[in-house]
């Protein structure tokens, strides 16, 4: 790849204290300390980069863009970095796809990101695994902020203004843009100043520790485990009803996974999926009728089109015995819809957790969901424990995977919850 151009900048002041600029000034626009640095696309490159970023002091910004939507996958084509003595790195991941070496040499210090649920499985693939991280999202949902936006974040915290609109560009591009390689930039510029107004609010809140639990609970957690029958999660599927239109869908949807993962594209560019709901509701049994659905228009190829309606005869082929269910078996307790009709001492045991979690989360002033998964809540009160004392809920919750501070903060109020269906 090219490398791109560095671009002079102004520098940066100083940013402000924690709570935004004072008065009526406006906010001011944030540009790149040391200008745009050129992209690192080669192996020699990488290895300067390396060196100066092991050598650099305290924490690293790190940060990932990906080509959602017009990829297949989720793979990252460009990683952003910055670290005091070191400046900003922005890497090519495809130049470059294997950045073990790099990780290794970050791993002892602490990596701040922004939302890293995000950016954390791409960068895995790359060979980046954080030890310790610092999530100033997660920090500012667990300080109290209403919106935890990166822009707003630095807006609201540091007092500068992110330039907007690349955010959903195709960072497959070569060469980038420099507008675009400014934006990525900027997306670490201040980081790690975010990060430590963030520790500050959280140690006056005293909910530091908190936070370092959720940190490390990130760090820690194993790669996801692949979805059990991804093709269920195609939308409008609410609207297919009978097994062998389900079947339909499955073979409509195993045939474009395999043609966007050949051609690397997102699926939603190879077949809507209002496409292969209307497919599968229709089931077509010839080119003309399936020509004459909508998202399988006049530009699709005959061949294209023949795929297609091949999937849908594979469906319109298969025995009873091997069309699906029309819902998956679920991994935990049924819808809370249905519980009143189930088992209506379980209701009223939700019924009861739920109140108490969320009011218990408004004190804390953090999202509820943050201070117990709904998945949790209703795990335990469908199957609560059959001692319903203080250290059986306790126990429930840490196998459940509850951090300690979460622990503290229910146990009192689900041991009452837990009674209510009594």
């Amino acid at each position: 790849m090219t490398e791109a151009q560095q671009t002079a900048a102004a520098p940066v002041p100083p940013p402000p204290s924690a709570g935004g600029p004072t008065g009526p000034a406006p906010i001011p626009l944030l540009s790149p300390r040391e200008g745009v640095p050129p992209v690192t696309a080669d192996a020699g490159a990488l290895a300067e980069r390396i060196e100066a970023f092991a050598s650099g002091a305290g924490p690293v910004a790190v940060d990932a863009e990906r080509a959602s939507g017009y990829r297949y996958g989720q793979r990252a084509y460009l990683v952003q970095l910055r670290r005091a003595g070191a400046g900003t790195a922005l890497i090519d991941p495809v130049a470059c796809p294997d950045l073990s070496a790099l990780g290794e040499a970050l791993a002892p210090h602490e990596w701040v990101l922004h939302a890293a649920g995000q950016d954390l499985p791409c960068l895995r693939e790359a060979g980046m695994v954080p030890v310790r991280l610092f999530d100033t999202e997660l920090a500012g949902r667990l300080a109290g902020f209403a919106r935890v936006g990166l822009g707003v974040m630095v807006e609201t915290v540091l007092g500068y203004s992110l330039e907007k609109g690349h955010s959903a560009a195709d960072w497959s591009t070569r060469p980038l843009p420099e507008p675009w390689l400014r934006y990525a930039a900027l997306d670490v510029e201040l980081l790690v100043e975010l990060r430590d107004a963030l520790e500050e609010e959280l140690r006056e809140q005293g909910k530091l520790g908190w936070a370092m639990e959720e940190f490390a609970a990130i760090a820690a957690a194993p790669p996801a485990p692949p979805r059990q029958d991804p093709w269920r999660r195609t939308s409008g599927m609410h609207k297919v009803r009978r097994r062998r239109q389900l079947a339909a869908v499955r073979e409509l949807w195993w045939a474009r996974d395999a043609m966007a993962r050949e051609r690397d594209l997102s699926p939603g560019k190879v077949l809507s999926d209002a496409a292969i709901v209307a497919a599968a509701q229709a089931m077509p049994r010839d080119l003309r009728e399936l020509a004459a659905l909508p998202g399988f228009g006049p530009r699709m190829g005959r061949r294209r089109l023949q795929q297609w309606l091949d999937a849908v005869r594979r469906a319109a082929e298969l025995p009873e015995s091997e069309l699906p269910q029309p819902g998956r078996q679920p991994n935990g307790p049924p819808p809370p819809r249905a519980w009143a009709e189930k088992d209506p001492a379980a209701a009223a045991r939700l019924t009861a957790a739920r109140t108490a979690v969320t009011a218990r989360a408004e004190e804390l002033n953090l999202p509820q969901e943050n201070l117990l998964t709904p998945d949790t809540v209703r795990r335990l009160c469908w199957e609560p424990p059959a001692e319903g004392g203080e250290e059986e809920v306790r126990t429930a919750l840490r196998g459940m995977g509850a951090r300690e501070w979460q622990i503290e903060q229910t146990t009192d109020l689900l041991v009452r919850a837990l009674a209510a269906g009594d």
